[in-house]
């Protein structure tokens, strides 16, 4: 049996979805979702997928590129996923072997991955060279059984709005959203200021949920934020923030518990969220919530010679 690597094509979207969600069960992805980020990917991100195949069956992945946001250049990522049932085989090595030449070759000179926190995936990255770094937390919930907190009182100067009544003009949510990614904890700082962009990678994603994505406005003016994806069977939260104006009146959680039932009613039985390890005060939201740890990822970082 023979594992070759090779670049994705647009007919790898339904399997490449099906081995992340089979290796990264906490996080959503669909064929759908797959093929539009390949296509819609920041020409200067260079995302360039690449898959592991054994005898025509796809067993891996890998995304490949350069954080084209950051104001420090020659940063890049490689991100590798192999079917569980399918380890030991060399599709890992292989892929990341790959990845890390492609990378060089773009002029990149320090590596992020993101590892589960599992004795081999720890040993992988260490034998590649990898250090580790700060990690990070998938939590779920069962919103079928879970009993979510009411919805908190709203103070009389806020109200509570859904992403799609900003159809008509995003514009102040990209502020806001441009706003909190500044100071989300992390290892690469982001310059996140390009609307077209962000229209593309965000607003118009297939995942977004402009229905469940609630927004906490004050005086008008959005303030703070969940947003939501969905994949037709689970609800995700992607990002909750609050403008630094606004901070410490508890408008995030307002606008997570909202979104939550809103979920429920929807339909919906799973969330799913994610927190880095040293965001205090959103994993103390998402525990109040009724979420649990379901794994952990560290990431590793390689400077390249």
């Amino acid at each position: 049996m023979t594992v070759i690597v090779r670049d994705f094509r647009p007919g790898d979207a339904e399997a490449f979805a099906r081995v992340r969600r089979l290796a990264l069960p906490y996080m959503l992805h669909t064929a759908g979702s797959v093929a539009y980020d390949v296509a819609h990917a920041h020409p200067g991100a260079h995302h360039r997928p690449l898959v592991a195949e054994e005898d025509g069956e796809l067993i891996g992945t890998a995304q490949v590129g350069l954080v084209h946001d950051s104001p420090l250049p020659g940063q890049g990522y490689v991100n590798v996923y192999v079917h569980p049932g399918r380890t030991g085989r060399g599709a890992g090595s292989l892929l990341a072997r790959t990845a890390e030449e492609r990378l060089a070759g773009l002029g990149a000179t320090r590596l992020y991955a993101w590892v589960l926190d599992a004795p081999e995936n720890r040993a992988f990255a260490r034998a590649r060279g990898y250090r580790p770094g700060r990690s990070a937390h998938f939590l779920g919930l069962d919103l079928a059984t879970a009993g979510l907190p009411p919805r908190p009182e709203l103070p009389p100067d806020v109200e509570l709005r859904t992403a799609a009544d900003f159809a008509d003009d995003p514009r102040p949510l990209f502020a806001l959203d441009a706003e909190t990614m500044a100071d989300e904890p992390g290892d690469i700082d982001h310059e996140f200021t390009d609307y077209e962009a962000w229209l593309t990678g965000t607003w118009r994603h297939p995942l977004l949920d402009l229905g469940l994505t609630t927004v906490a406005v004050v005086d008008g003016r959005p303030a703070a934020f969940s947003a939501a994806r969905t994949d037709g069977e689970r609800y995700g939260t992607v990002m909750t923030g609050t403008g630094r104006a606004y901070r410490g009146r508890g408008l995030a959680k307002l606008a997570k518990t909202d979104s939550l039932h809103r979920a429920r009613a929807a339909g919906y039985r799973e969330a799913v969220t994610g927190n880095d390890a040293g965001n205090g005060p959103m994993l103390a939201i998402n525990k109040w919530l009724g979420y649990e740890i379901r794994a952990t990822e560290v990431q590793y970082v390689r400077d390249l010679g």
